[in-house]
């Protein structure tokens, strides 16, 4: 249509060029042809009349020139008419997604905008005559003074085990948390759906409704850099991670019997003496996750709420924390081979036969089962005079129903 319009336009300038030449020139006219007439009465009619003008009328936010806008200001709507087309292009010349609602009204992008940037905006409508109109703005976005922290506990190239828990740490309360949890998607090799779960203002915990299938493939894609997280704060971060569960491993404690039946991949492989949490200080109840391998951890009572400073000072062999408030499995190296699978003496923990030494020995129960175990393995405890673990305490958020996760 343009291509139609502008060749229109030059034929109308050369006729005028052509009527001004013959009228003003002083030359005689050519033989056999007519002589011009002298103009008189009213003027000839135009060669052709004026382009209608479209009723529609395209109203673009934010205003041509505005600078920092917000992330989520864009947004395109006519009145009288209906939208075509509308593009729009950040600073780089890529495009921003978006759609033309069903009845034509208005236009939203996909996603908000990226802070620190700037963009262009053509929107096309027609009215109801088909007769079209077009609008633009450029704008740019602001920069964000203050950002908050989106740290999680997933190594990209990692491999967990299947009570694996993504957990976001934003240290700081976090009020619009809806949108934080849209900017953070999954894709999953099984297809497997994760929900999150607040632990707090500061705290998002993310998991399937069952443990993980052994082999999943997970890719996590954040986009927080430009979602407002608190009001004037935004999230700092956009980036990709991506991790494996592998093979299942679930242990279970029996406090009262004294052992952890080990079982890999639905299969009993190992049934291992250990000494939980005594009478005064029992272990929690519960499923727990290892959240982290620590090798030789330094543990001291004062560091326990509820005991003693000079309790006990240790350098405790093939540490695996299960809890944040100091729950693990451990090597014991201190108590007599007779006391595991016969009696509770850990502060707490569960307790495996351990080699004399800081780091423990290399063929002992404890030894043996480090080696073999990942973080995100799945340890539950059940037969102990203590109460549940608490959701929150550690990746224990599989002690919460998926109805009120």
């Amino acid at each position: 249509m343009r291509a139609i319009r502008v060749g229109a336009a030059l034929a109308v300038g050369g006729t005028l060029l052509l009527a001004t030449a013959c009228g003003g020139g002083t030359g005689s006219p050519k033989a056999g042809s007519a002589p011009v007439a002298a103009a008189s009465g009213s003027p000839a009619a135009p060669a052709t009349s004026a382009s209608p003008t479209s009723s529609a009328v395209v109203d673009i936010e934010p205003k041509d020139g505005t600078q920092n806008a917000t992330p989520d200001a864009l947004k395109v709507a006519v009145t009288s008419g209906k939208l075509s087309q509308v593009t729009v292009t950040d600073k780089s010349g890529q495009a921003v997604q978006g759609s033309i609602s069903a009845d034509g009204s208005s236009w939203v992008p996909a996603a908000g905008l990226s802070v620190a940037d700037s963009y262009q905006v053509k929107a096309e409508a027609t009215d109801a005559k088909g007769v079209a109109t077009t609008a633009t703005s450029s704008f740019s976005t602001l920069t964000p003074a203050k950002t908050s922290r989106s740290q999680d506990n997933v190594i990209t190239g990692s491999t967990y085990g299947v009570g694996m828990i993504v957990s976001f740490d934003f240290g700081m309360p976090i009020q619009n948390k809806q949108a934080v949890e849209k900017a953070i998607t999954f894709e999953t090799s099984d297809g497997s759906q994760l929900k999150g779960h607040w632990m707090g203002n500061n705290r998002l915990d993310l998991r399937p409704q069952n443990f993980w299938q052994p082999n999943t493939q997970v890719k996590v894609h954040i986009r927080l850099k430009s979602v407002e997280v608190s009001p004037g704060v935004y999230g700092g971060s956009d980036r990709d991670e991506s991790f494996s569960i592998g093979r299942s491993q679930v242990s279970t404690v029996d406090a009262a019997a004294h052992t952890m039946t080990v079982q890999t991949n639905g299969q009993v492989t190992e049934v291992i003496p250990i000494s939980s949490g005594s009478d005064d200080h029992p272990t929690y109840n519960g499923t727990m996750v290892i959240e982290a391998k620590e090798g030789t951890a330094h543990m001291t009572s004062a560091s326990v709420p509820g005991l003693k400073p000079g309790e006990y000072d240790l350098e405790v062999p093939h540490s695996m924390r299960l809890t944040d408030s100091g729950t693990y499995v451990h090597g014991n190296n201190w108590s007599s081979a007779s006391t595991f699978g016969s009696a509770n003496v850990s502060h707490g923990c569960v307790g495996l036969q351990d080699a004399p030494g800081n780091a423990g020995g290399t063929d002992t129960p404890a030894a043996k089962f480090y080696a073999a175990s990942l973080v995100g393995d799945v340890v539950k405890v059940f037969n102990s005079k203590a109460s549940q673990v608490a959701p929150d305490n550690g990746l224990s958020g599989w002690n919460m129903p998926w109805n009120t996760w």
